[in-house]
Parts: structure tokens; C-alpha cells; sequence
């Protein structure tokens, strides 16, 4: 039987993951998808993250624990390393599990029976939409699943830290109430099932992995192929222009045949090799056509342009709402550069990854006449 939890989160968000968790299985077996999970019930996902979130307060040798638990049998595990006995699933188990799973991409398996959850191994491998939830840091919980067509990151259904909930919109990005607003952001996929003949490839989130992956900060523009008018908006000469243009992203994505594993592998390669540069300081430039042009730019307000006095700030989190503040107020000089750049060329894209982990994509509302820029760390997590 399960212990009554005490985080009183968890029993907030429970009801909304389960139906989450429930809509995407149902939407992935109408695709065809094998070895399902069946849908997890609310009660068991309050008890999950209950315990996670108590774990996530303590520490071992003085580290807090990062783990990731997928809530799964051991047969639909790919490569399961099975314990000779099973472990209850508690906080002081959790914790002195913790140093032997942090590498990425173990999972602690977890499973349930009549005296309640207990912990039977780790597995390398889960299958599609099943529950997973990641100890982030201390008070900072992530649910997630696998994608689908099994391709790039997990998909971020919900974000909990302390008694903050932060449920992912996958239906309007947040932007409900803001049809003009929506119509200005590029493609920025939330949790969804693709074609069943075309995995979707998520260029743009994988890229904002990418820059958040080394953890020191990156300013990336995306400018319109076949023009030379970015350049009025940095400092010439560039620095380190790359010549000429590496061009790998968009050669794979024109490729006919995306199935094979060498592909995924070699996009996702590609993009890495982009998404390290951004740690260079200044800005990476980009074409719509992921083309990299230069790295280390210095962003400058282009000559006949004005200040950028006013953005409006979202966020793809349900019940957010649209804010209008000063761009000085949405962060340090990457934002505040980003805001210009995109000010200025109306045509461009600037994402912008933080130091602290937040993330931001700027573009240009044409409805509005202003900067809109779009927070989605709650995706990158």
C-alpha cells in the first residue's frame, strides 16, 4: 500500500500528469507503438514524486542527490540491470542509490505491488511516453517522457520546484489569450506526436540544449539566408568568420531517408559542434538554413536604428500571461544584445541560454511593433 505523501505539490499535479500520460499512450498506440506502459494513475505519480522531492532535500557525503526514475517493469527496460532484491522506494534509498546513477541516461526502475513502490534496478533504455522523473537539484523535480519516434530530448510535461508547478501548454505555447504573439515565434515544438512516417526533428530545441549543455551562456542568430543585412548589426570586422559556411545541419535535414540511427547520430553531432561555439564570447550567427556563418560577433545597434525600449516577455507554461517590461529587466547583456539584434532585423531569431539555466527566444512581433521574447527553459530541463 502507499504512504500518504506530504508534499502537497505533487498531489496538485498528479491529476494532470495522469491525464497527460493517459492522452499521449492512447495518441502513441493510434501510431502504432509497441511495449506501451500502461497509463500511470494519479495516486502512484503523488507517491513518486513525493518521495523524490524528499530525497532531493538531502545529502550523501555532503552532494545532493541528481537522479532519474522511470516508473516501468523490468521486460519493457532496454538493457536492465536487475538488484537480487527489491529496495522500498524511500528517501534514504534514493539518496544512497544516487552516487552510482548520475551519469545520464541511467534511469533508477521502478515498480509497484501491494506493499507499494520499490526500486528493482536501472535501465538505460525506456520506452515511449513512459513516466520518468528527474531530481534536478534540491527541491527541483522534472516529468518527463520519451518521445514518440524515440528522437532527441525527453519531452518536459511538468516542472515542480519547492511549491511552484509549472505545467508545459503543449497546446498554445502559453499563448492562448495571444494569437498575434503566437503567429511571431518560429517553430518551437512542445509535447506532441509526430507523422508516423516522419520523425520530427526539434532543430531549435536541440540547439538550445546544446548552448545550455556547457553551462557558460550563449547569444545565437538566426538570420535569413542569401542576405548580407545582418552584418549592420555587429562589429566589423568579425572576429572568427567561418569560411566557408558549415553547412552540415542543413545538408541532413534535406536528406530524403531520416530513419536510420547514423543520421539521428550525425544531426545531432552537427548541432553539438554548433552549440559549442556559442560558449565562445559574443554571438554565433546562424542562417534560417542552419548554416554557421561567424562566431564571437559583437552585437551593436545598427546605424540609422533606434534603442529598444520595450519587449513583451511569455513563457509555454499553462496560466502564464504576457508581460510588457523594459529589456534591462529580462536579464544581462545577451538579452538585452539579443533584444537589440532582433530590434533591429525584424527577419532574425536570437536565442539566448543564461549562466543560471534560463533560456529565452527572441523575435519579432509584427502586430505589436515590439521585441517578443519567449522563455523555455521549462522545455530544456
Amino acid at each position: 500500500m502507499l504512504s500518504e505523501p506530504t508534499y502537497l505539490a505533487a498531489r496538485m499535479v498528479a491529476p494532470t500528469l495522469a491525464s497527460h500520460f493517459a492522452q499521449h499512450l492512447a495518441g502513441a498506440a493510434y501510431l502504432g507503438k509497441t511495449a506501451l506502459p500502461p497509463p500511470p494513475p494519479a495516486a502512484l505519480l503523488e507517491a513518486i514524486i513525493d518521495v523524490a522531492f524528499w530525497a532531493s532535500l538531502r545529502r550523501e557525503e555532503g552532494r545532493p542527490p541528481r537522479i532519474s526514475l522511470a516508473l516501468l517493469e523490468p521486460e519493457a527496460a532496454g538493457q536492465p540491470l536487475l538488484f537480487g532484491h527489491r529496495l522500498r522506494l524511500t528517501p534514504q534509498v534514493l539518496i544512497k542509490l544516487a552516487p552510482a546513477v548520475e551519469h545520464p541516461g541511467i534511469h533508477l526502475g521502478v515498480g509497484f505491488d501491494d506493499e507499494g513502490l520499490y526500486v528493482w534496478g536501472t535501465a538505460s533504455q525506456v520506452p515511449p511516453v513512459c513516466f520518468v522523473l528527474e531530481v534536478v537539484e534540491p527541491g527541483l523535480l522534472v516529468a518527463k517522457h520519451r518521445r514518440a519516434d524515440g528522437f532527441g530530448k525527453f519531452v518536459n510535461v511538468a516542472v515542480l520546484r519547492g511549491d511552484q508547478i509549472r505545467v508545459v501548454d503543449e497546446e498554445t505555447q502559453g499563448l492562448a489569450d495571444y494569437p498575434v504573439l503566437r503567429r511571431s515565434l518560429p517553430p518551437i515544438p512542445c509535447p506532441g506526436s509526430p507523422a508516423p512516417d516522419d520523425p520530427r526533428v526539434d532543430v531549435l530545441l536541440e540547439l538550445a540544449r546544446a548552448m545550455r549543455a556547457h553551462g557558460r551562456g550563449g547569444l545565437l542568430l538566426l538570420v535569413p539566408p542569401g542576405t548580407e543585412d545582418w552584418r549592420a548589426s555587429v562589429v566589423q570586422p568579425l572576429g572568427y568568420p567561418v569560411a566557408p559556411a558549415f553547412g552540415s545541419i542543413g545538408a541532413l535535414l534535406t536528406q530524403a531517408d531520416r530513419s536510420h540511427r547514423d543520421w539521428q547520430e550525425n544531426l545531432l553531432d552537427a548541432i553539438e559542434i554548433v552549440g559549442g561555439f556559442t560558449a565562445v564570447d559574443g554571438a554565433t550567427v546562424l542562417t534560417r538554413k542552419y548554416e554557421l556563418l561567424t562566431f564571437g560577433a559583437k552585437v551593436t545597434r545598427r546605424t540609422d536604428g533606434t534603442q529598444v525600449e520595450q519587449l513583451v516577455l511569455t513563457e509555454p507554461v499553462v496560466g502564464s500571461s504576457a508581460t510588457l517590461l523594459h529589456p534591462a529587466k529580462n536579464g544581462g547583456t545577451r538579452h538585452l544584445a539579443a533584444a537589440q539584434f532582433v530590434h533591429d532585423q525584424h527577419e532574425a531569431v536570437a536565442l539566448v541560454a543564461s549562466q543560471d539555466g534560463n533560456f529565452t527566444v527572441f523575435s519579432w512581433s509584427e502586430a505589436l511593433q515590439l521585441v517578443h521574447a519567449h522563455r523555455i527553459d521549462v522545455l530544456l530541463l
